[in-house]
C-alpha cells in the first residue's frame, strides 16, 4: 500500500469518534475509502473529501443545498458516502469506486433540482456535490469564460461584470442556480430572445464518463457534445466545467416593472401580450408573472406583473412601446436604467441598487421550503373568454403563481436538433406552474398540489399536444418515470421534453454509457 493511502486511512480513523469507528470497521466503509485513497492525489486528505453518516459534518454538508424540503425528510435514502471534490482525481475515484461498490451515483451542483434527482435515490448510493469546485476564469480576449459546474450563476455573473461592463451570458435569472445542471438543461433567461440559451453558447466542456475517463469536446466527440447542451449531463457523465461564448451588452439596459389586476383589465393586456411578445425586437423581453391577490373588498383577484428587460435606454425603448404595446401605457418613471450586472439583480427581486458581491451569496433570498412545479409550451393564443376561466381556476384553492416567458428572436432562428432543446420555431412562451409552502405534513402538500395539478389539467386544450411539451429544468415526475428501464417506457416522458431529439439521445447513451450506469427516474435510456 503506497504512503499517502496510508496516511489518508490513518487521518480518517483519527477522524471520527470511537463508537462510529466500530461502525467504520465492521462495515464496507474501510474498503471504500481504501478504495478512494487508491485512486486520488496524495493532497488533500480524503477526511476532507469523503464524508459517512458517522463523520459529524455529514448532515449538514447533505442538507446544505437542499432547497425542496419534501426530498429532506427522514424516509428519504441518504448516501452512503458524500463525496467533496477538490479537483477531477476526485470525481474521477468516485465513479471508479462507486462500480466497485455496486452503489450509483447522484451529481449535485446547485441543488435546485425541482424533483431532488440530484441528490436522492431509491437505491444504495454516493453523492457527488460539487459545490467545492466553482472557479470561474473569464478570458475578454476571446470572450469566453470556464465555469467549473459547482459555481452558481451569480457567481459567473459577478465574475464576467468584474472584468468588463460590455459583455453578459445568456442564462436564468436566479443567481443561486448551479451552472453544471441549468446548461446541461437548457438554461433559458432575460437574454434568450437575442442569443438563445445558456446551453446554445456552449463551446466546449470537460466532462468525465462512466469509465472514470476524463474528456472535452474534442475527445468525446460531437454527439456526446451535443447531448449534454440541453439533453441533461447527468445522464452521461459528470460534467466538470462549461466554456462558455460570452456576449455583447450595451453599457445601459432598461428594466421596468408593471403590475395590473382584473380591473385594470390584465386580460386584454395579456391577450395582447400574447400575439406581440414573440413578435417584438430580440432586445426586447417582457415576460408576465401571474400571481393571486386580494381587491380592497377581500375577493381575489389575478396580479399580472410585466417584468422586462430591453437592451437599450428608456429612450430607445418607448417608441418600440409606444408602436407595439400602447395598451400597457408604460410611462418613463416605470422605467430604470441601469448596467446589465443591476439588471440581473433588478429581474431576480426588484433591487439593483445593491453591491454587486451579493451574487456571490449562495444563500441569498433562499427561504427554503417545500415545492412543485410544472410546465408548458403554447403555440397558439389562448382567447379572453379562456383566459377569464384560466383565472376561475387558479383563484381556487392554495394558490401558486405562473410565469409565462417569451420565445421568439434567436429562439426561432436555431433549429429544434441543432441542442437536444428542441422548443424553438413556432412556440409563443413558456409557462411554469410553481407552488411553495411552508407548512410540514401531508394536508397541506394535498392542498398545494391539488391545486398545480388542477389548474395544469385545466390548461391541457390550450397548450402544445402530441406531445404535450415540457421543459428539462422544470423537472416534474408526474409526466413519466423509469421503472424497467426500457426504451418505450423512457420515451413517454423522453418525448415531451426533447421531442424527436430523444431517439439521438438515447443512441449516444448506448455508445457513451452502454451499461447505463448513469440512472435516475428521467435518466435517458439506450434505445434497444
Amino acid at each position: 500500500m503506497e504512503l499517502h493511502v496510508l496516511f489518508a486511512l490513518f487521518s480518517l480513523l483519527f477522524s471520527v469518534s470511537s463508537a462510529n469507528l466500530v461502525s467504520l470497521l465492521h462495515s464496507n466503509g474501510l474498503a471504500f475509502f481504501n478504495c478512494f485513497a487508491n485512486h486520488s492525489p496524495a493532497s488533500p486528505s480524503i477526511s476532507t473529501v469523503v464524508y459517512a453518516p458517522y463523520i459529524p459534518s455529514y448532515d449538514s454538508i447533505f442538507q446544505n443545498t437542499i432547497q425542496n424540503l419534501r426530498f429532506n425528510s427522514s424516509m428519504i435514502q441518504r448516501p452512503q458516502y458524500i463525496i467533496v471534490p477538490k479537483r477531477s482525481a476526485h470525481v474521477q475515484a468516485a465513479i471508479i469506486c462507486s462500480k466497485n461498490h455496486s452503489l450509483q451515483v447522484r451529481i449535485r451542483s446547485g441543488g435546485h433540482d425541482y424533483e431532488g434527482l440530484s441528490y436522492k435515490s431509491k437505491t444504495p448510493f454516493v453523492l457527488i456535490d460539487l459545490v467545492k469546485l466553482r472557479k470561474v476564469k473569464v478570458s475578454l480576449r476571446k470572450a469566453t469564460a470556464w465555469v467549473q459546474a459547482g459555481a452558481t450563476l451569480g457567481e459567473l455573473y459577478y465574475q464576467i461584470a468584474k472584468e468588463t461592463s460590455t459583455l453578459g451570458f445568456p442564462a436564468g435569472g436566479c443567481p443561486t442556480i448551479g451552472v453544471g445542471g441549468h446548461i446541461s438543461g437548457g438554461g433559458q433567461g432575460s437574454l434568450m430572445r437575442k442569443y438563445g440559451l445558456a446551453a446554445d453558447n456552449v463551446v466546449d466542456a470537460i466532462l468525465v464518463k462512466a469509465d472514470g475517463q476524463i474528456v472535452n469536446r474534442a475527445t468525446m466527440g460531437e454527439d456526446l457534445f451535443w447531448a449534454i447542451r440541453g439533453g441533461g449531463g447527468a445522464s452521461f457523465g459528470v460534467i466538470l466545467e462549461w466554456k462558455v461564448k460570452l456576449v455583447p451588452v450595451p453599457t445601459r439596459v432598461t428594466a421596468f416593472n408593471v403590475v395590473k389586476t382584473l380591473d385594470e383589465g390584465a386580460t386584454k393586456l395579456i391577450y395582447k401580450w400574447q400575439n406581440i411578445a414573440n413578435k417584438l425586437p430580440e432586445e426586447l423581453y417582457i415576460k408576465i408573472i401571474l400571481t393571486v391577490g386580494k381587491k380592497d373588498d377581500g375577493l381575489r383577484t389575478i396580479r399580472a406583473n410585466f417584468n422586462s428587460l430591453f437592451l437599450g435606454t428608456v429612450d430607445q425603448l418607448m417608441p418600440i412601446m409606444d408602436e407595439s404595446f400602447p395598451e400597457l401605457g408604460l410611462e418613463y418613471e416605470n422605467c430604470r436604467e441601469m448596467s446589465w450586472i443591476e439588471s440581473v439583480l433588478y429581474m431576480n427581486d426588484g433591487k439593483s441598487d445593491e453591491p454587486i458581491e451579493v451574487l456571490l451569496d449562495g444563500n441569498r433570498n433562499i427561504t427554503k421550503g417545500f415545492f412543485k412545479a410544472k410546465s408548458d409550451y403554447v403555440t397558439e393564443p389562448i382567447n379572453e373568454n379562456d383566459l377569464q376561466a384560466i383565472w376561475n381556476v387558479m383563484e381556487v384553492g392554495e394558490a401558486g403563481i405562473m410565469i409565462w416567458t417569451p420565445y421568439g428572436g434567436r429562439m426561432s432562428e436555431i433549429s429544434p436538433s441543432e441542442t437536444p432543446f428542441p422548443h424553438r420555431k413556432g412556440i409563443l412562451y413558456s409557462i411554469q406552474y410553481y407552488s411553495k409552502w411552508q407548512e410540514k405534513g401531508i394536508v397541506a402538500e394535498a392542498q398545494h398540489l391539488g391545486w398545480i395539478n388542477k389548474l395544469y389539467y385545466f390548461m391541457t386544450p390550450f397548450v402544445s399536444k402530441f406531445p404535450r411539451a415540457a421543459y428539462l429544468n422544470y423537472r416534474d415526475l408526474d409526466i413519466g418515470i423509469n421503472t424497467i428501464g426500457t426504451f418505450a417506457e423512457a420515451k413517454v416522458w423522453g418525448e415531451k421534453y426533447f421531442k424527436n431529439n430523444f431517439k439521438r439521445l438515447a443512441v449516444v447513451k448506448g455508445k457513451v454509457d452502454p451499461e447505463n450506469y448513469f440512472k435516475n427516474e428521467q435518466s435517458i435510456v439506450a434505445r434497444s
